[in-house]
C-alpha cells in the first residue's frame, strides 16, 4: 500500500469531530465556571477584602478539581466539557493533581520531580508572557 492510498484510508476512518458544537461546550461549560465564580466572589466579598475573595475563589476551584482527580471523575468532566474547564485554574490543579496521583507508588522524591511535569510548561510560558507584555507596556508607557 502506498502512502497516497494509506493517509486516504487513514482519513477515512478518522472520526470526524464537529468544531462547532465543541466551542458552544466550551463556551458554556467555560461561562457556567465564570458564573460559579463571580457568584462565589460576591458571597464572599460581603465578609472579606476583594483581595481575600478572590483568592478563597480560586482556592475553592483548586481544591474541588483536586479532589474531583482525586476521586477519578475530573477524567470524564475535562472529556464531556472540553477546554471550558481545562484553560481556567481547574486545568492547571487537575494537571498537577494527575500528576501526583501518577507517581505516588514511587516515593515522595519521584512525586516532587514530577509534579510539575505537565504544568510547568504552563508556569515557564506564564512567566515568560507575562515579562515580554510588561516590557512592551513599558516601551509603550500606556
Amino acid at each position: 500500500m502506498n502512502n497516497i492510498k494509506y493517509k486516504k484510508l487513514v482519513d477515512e476512518t478518522i472520526p470526524k469531530e464537529n468544531r462547532l458544537l465543541n466551542m458552544l461546550i466550551a463556551f458554556i461549560s467555560g461561562g457556567t465556571i465564570g458564573l460559579i465564580g463571580t457568584v462565589l466572589y460576591v458571597n464572599l466579598n460581603k465578609s472579606y477584602s476583594s483581595e481575600l475573595a478572590i483568592s478563597f475563589v480560586l482556592l475553592i476551584f483548586i481544591i474541588a478539581i483536586a479532589l474531583l482527580t482525586c476521586m477519578g471523575i475530573s477524567d470524564s468532566l475535562f472529556h464531556k466539557l472540553k477546554c471550558g474547564l481545562i484553560i481556567p485554574i481547574t486545568g492547571f490543579a487537575h494537571s498537577i493533581s494527575a500528576s501526583i496521583l501518577d507517581y505516588k507508588k514511587e516515593g515522595l522524591i519521584n512525586i516532587g520531580s514530577n509534579t510539575f511535569k505537565l504544568a510547568g510548561s504552563v508556569i515557564l510560558y506564564g512567566i515568560v508572557s507575562a515579562v515580554i507584555f510588561t516590557l512592551i507596556k513599558v516601551v509603550l508607557n500606556v
